[in-house]
C-alpha cells in the first residue's frame, strides 16, 4: 500500500493546530469563575455551564502537553494553569478526592464516587509539573496517584450503589488507564512503584480481562478473572480494548518486548475485525460478548473517541510490526473516520453519530466529550506519521 506517510503527518498537524486547539482556545474559557467551558455546540456557543471535573483535568493535562511536546506558548501554558488555579480552588473534597462535577462557580455537584476524575487530576498535575516545575502540582499529582492505588479495589467505596457480595465484579477500565497513567507521571514516583504499577496493570488487561478462545476482552469478570453470564459480564467495548492496545503497545517498546507488542497487536485487530459494522462502516459502541442484544440502548452508535483511538494503535501497530493488514485498516478507518466525524463548516469534530453515519448530536464538547481524544489522537497519529517518513 502506497500511502503519502508525508501528506498524511501533515494532515493531522494542520487539523491539530489550525482547527481543533484554537476552538477551545477561543470558546471554553471561562474568564469570570475560571476553568472551563465544556458544553459548546456546534460553532463554539455554550449551551450548559456546569463544569465535569474529569474534562477540566483534561483539559490542563491537554494544553500542558502542547506546552511540553509540540511548542512552549506562552498562551498554552497559561491556559492550562487557569484551569489548574480552579480545580485547586473547587475541584476536590479537601483531601484531594476529586468531584465528578461543580456549578459553574465551582459548587459541588456530585460527590468524589467517580476515580477517572482522580485519574485525570493526577494527570493533569502531573504534566503540567513538567512545564512549570511547580513543586505544588507535583504534590498533588503524587497525593492523588495515591489514593487512586489505595481506592483500586473498591473505586466507588461508599458511593458504590450495588449490594455488597451478591455479584462481584471488577472493571477493565482502571487497569487500562493505570498502563497510560504510570507512564504519565513516572516522572514523579519511584522506578519500583512505576515498574510494579506497570506489571500488574499488563497483568490485568492481558491475562485477567483478556479471552484467549475469542481474541476479546471483557469490560467485567467476576474478582477471580472467570466470565459473569450476566449483562455486565458479557458486555464489549471495541474502543476501550482497541485505545487500551496502543498503551499496551508504547509499555511493550519501553520494555523492548516483542511478544506483547504482536500480542497487541493481534488482540486490536480481533476486536476491529468483531466491533466493525459490515452493513454501514464504523465501529459499534458496545457489543454483548454471546451475540445478546446489549442492555445499552446507545450500543449501536458510532462514537468519536472510539474511531480515533483506533487510528492510534493501527498506525502504532504499523510502525512497530510492519503488519500491512493495519495500514489497510487505517486506511479504512482513516476515511471513515474523516468523512463522519470531522466538521466540513467549523472547527471541532462531532462526537456522536447514528448507525448508518449521521450526526445525531452536533455538539462539539459536553458532559462527556471535551477537549482530549480529538487533539490528543490527531497529535498521537502526527508524530507517528513523522517517524514512517
Amino acid at each position: 500500500m502506497s500511502l503519502d506517510f508525508k501528506q498524511l503527518a501533515l494532515q493531522y498537524q494542520k487539523e491539530l493546530l489550525e482547527k481543533v486547539v484554537p476552538f477551545w482556545e477561543k470558546n471554553s474559557k471561562d474568564e469570570e469563575f475560571g476553568g472551563y467551558f465544556t458544553c459548546l455546540d456546534r460553532t463554539g456557543k455554550v449551551f450548559d455551564t456546569d463544569k465535569f471535573v474529569w474534562l477540566q483535568a483534561r483539559e490542563v493535562w491537554m494544553f500542558s502537553s502542547l506546552y511540553n511536546r509540540v511548542e512552549k506558548k506562552a498562551e498554552w501554558l497559561e491556559m492550562a494553569e487557569h484551569g489548574a488555579r480552579f480545580l485547586l480552588k473547587h475541584g476536590h473534597d479537601g483531601e484531594l478526592n476529586w468531584y465528578f462535577s461543580l456549578t459553574r462557580e465551582g459548587k459541588p455537584l456530585v460527590q468524589p464516587y467517580n476515580i477517572f476524575s482522580d485519574c485525570f487530576a493526577t494527570m493533569a498535575f502531573g504534566q503540567l509539573y513538567q512545564a512549570t516545575g511547580n513543586e505544588k502540582y507535583a504534590e498533588v499529582a503524587k497525593q492523588t496517584f495515591d489514593n487512586i492505588l489505595v481506592r483500586q479495589n473498591n473505586p466507588k467505596g461508599q458511593y458504590n450503589k450495588l449490594v455488597d457480595g451478591t455479584r462481584p465484579l471488577k472493571g477493565f477500565s482502571l487497569p487500562m488507564i493505570l498502563c497510560n497513567l504510570s507512564l504519565e507521571i513516572e516522572h514523579l514516583l519511584p522506578e519500583e512503584l512505576v515498574n510494579q504499577t506497570i506489571d500488574e496493570a499488563i497483568h490485568e488487561v492481558m491475562d485477567v480481562f483478556y479471552q484467549p478462545d475469542s481474541g476479546l476482552i471483557l469490560e467485567n469478570v467476576k474478582p477471580d478473572g472467570s466470565f459473569s453470564d450476566s449483562f455486565e459480564g458479557r458486555l464489549l467495548n471495541p474502543g476501550h480494548t482497541i485505545e487500551a492496545m496502543w498503551f499496551i503497545m508504547d509499555l511493550a517498546e519501553r520494555r523492548n518486548d516483542e511478544a506483547l507488542m504482536h500480542k497487541a497487536v493481534k488482540i486490536m485487530l480481533d476486536t476491529l475485525k468483531f466491533g466493525w459494522d459490515r452493513e454501514f462502516g464504523g465501529i459499534f459502541y458496545f457489543l454483548d460478548f454471546k451475540g445478546n442484544p446489549p442492555q445499552q440502548l446507545e450500543w449501536d452508535q458510532k462514537l468519536w473517541w472510539v474511531h480515533i483511538e483506533t487510528l492510534i494503535s493501527l498506525i502504532k501497530a504499523y510502525k512497530h510490526t510492519g503488519n500491512e493488514e493495519c495500514l489497510k485498516w487505517f486506511e479504512k478507518v482513516h476515511d471513515y473516520t474523516w468523512s463522519n466525524f470531522a466538521d466540513p463548516e467549523h472547527d471541532e469534530w462531532f462526537g456522536y453519530l447514528n448507525r448508518r453515519g449521521e450526526v445525531l448530536l452536533p455538539l462539539k464538547g459536553g458532559k462527556w466529550k471535551g477537549c482530549f481524544h480529538v487533539p490528543r489522537g490527531l497529535y498521537q497519529v502526527w508524530q507517528t506519521l513523522e517517524k514512517l517518513n
